[in-house]
């Protein structure tokens, strides 16, 4: 089970009231958190203390990195990104980054945060993590030097980018495998970002449920294509090379790209199985390249037909994405959004594409121009929202996150 509240041997309202600064205003508002911690403290019943259950499990939050970048996906997540008030100085964004360490270093390990009157909702913890990101403003406000790449992603041709999925000074990512889970997390922290920070944009994404497939198995995205096969596998010396960056307060880091893909599932619909596996160069059943049998398989560029074109079309996503130059790698976590549609239309879904390289100019902005000038997919899939964020590393155990900057 999750593991007992630890809210009693911290520091409580009194360290809360010093972190908010002006957020928390008078003597009522103060005793108000106090009675959340109190509330918090309080045991809960559980059911049964002898079952396990896919809940209890545990995500670690302190570290040399933040959790949610190389953790195993989980199968929802919420992207949140967040304004500054024009007020906000260094002061008070070093505040605002460890009552939002404090918030998510109790509620990743199944315990109430601070002031949270809804103490019980804290368990299960699901594999819950929280991830912070850094955008140019934030890091302008804090005073410090960002990486060069840390600005918006040049103008591609096929974008049709929606202020309200773009941009932001600072994004917390949410992901867990329950999302009652994820949407008390996401409360809570957002309750007390809102004295520093308006809400710019939020998004919701699902992969398969926990426990529904097989551990490591790539997911689907809503085309039906098996989406990040080439992934490198977070442990790896690649994965280090290709995700952490290594110098300055970026150091154990990363770069992040978020970027909202809407796509027409309506006209994908009237494009005949054959030609949507040329469209991404991958048999649709298994994933495997259309030169082999198995996902995994290396894919033969070089294959021609029997009349001589290539097996793999020039044009398909895969060859376009493919890198030849293997500095030119990403680790790429994605997740699928489906919304209500509207009128005559079937179908408002897409992708919530996500990528973390430790040089977003050097990895990612390579892939995204080859996209952008052929790749067949460009037919059914549009992007509309588009934001880039530094990801700092993680902290020790009574640090915060952002401490490398702001300290």
């Amino acid at each position: 089970m999750a593991a007992p509240d630890k809210g009693a041997g911290r520091s409580g309202s009194t360290r809360r009231q010093f972190l908010l600064g002006g957020a928390v205003a008078g003597v009522g508002a103060a005793s108000a958190i106090g009675a959340d911690l109190a509330l918090s403290q309080n045991d809960s019943p559980t059911a049964s203390a002898s079952v396990p259950l896919n809940g209890d499990t545990v995500v670690p939050f302190y570290g040399a990195h933040q959790a949610g970048v190389d953790t195993d996906a989980q199968a929802h997540g919420t992207f949140v990104g967040l304004s500054l008030h024009d007020d906000v100085d260094r002061d008070g964004l070093r505040r605002l980054m460890q009552v939002l360490t404090d918030d998510a270093s109790r509620l990743t390990q199944g315990e109430a945060a601070l002031a949270d009157s809804e103490h019980e909702m804290a368990s299960p913890p699901a594999r819950l993590t929280v991830t912070f990101g850094f955008g140019p403003g934030f890091v302008a406000r804090a005073g410090g030097t960002g990486p060069a790449w840390l600005a918006p992603l040049p103008a591609f041709g096929i974008d049709r980018l929606q202020p309200e999925f773009s941009d932001g000074d600072l994004l917390i990512q949410f992901a867990g495998d329950d999302p009652t889970t994820v949407a008390h997390a996401t409360r809570m922290l957002l309750k007390d970002a809102r004295s520093f920070a308006d809400v710019k944009w939020t998004q919701h994404g699902f992969r398969r449920a926990y426990g529904s497939v097989a551990p490591g198995t790539t997911m689907r995205n809503l085309f039906g294509q098996v989406d990040g096969t080439a992934n490198p596998q977070p442990g790896t010396s690649e994965f280090d090379t290709v995700v952490w960056h290594t110098e300055g307060w970026m150091a154990g880091g990363t770069g992040a790209v978020v970027r909202r893909i809407q796509m027409d599932l309506d006209t994908w619909d009237q494009l005949d199985r054959p030609g949507r596996e040329q469209s991404v160069g991958r048999y649709l059943s298994n994933g495997a390249p259309l030169t082999g049998t198995a996902e995994h398989d290396e894919p033969d560029f070089e294959a021609t037909t029997a009349i001589g074109f290539p097996v793999i079309p020039e044009f398909s996503h895969m060859r376009r994405s493919r890198p030849d130059d293997p500095t030119q790698r990403i680790f790429r976590r994605a997740y699928n959004y489906d919304e209500a549609p509207t009128g005559d239309r079937v179908s408002d879904s897409g992708l919530i594409f996500v990528s973390f390289q430790a040089d977003v100019d050097k990895q990612f902005t390579p892939i995204q121009r080859r996209l952008d000038e052929l790749d067949l997919l460009n037919e059914w899939t549009t992007p509309i929202g588009s934001a880039v964020f530094a990801v700092p590393p993680g902290c020790a155990e009574g640090g915060y996150i952002g401490e490398t900057l702001l300290a």
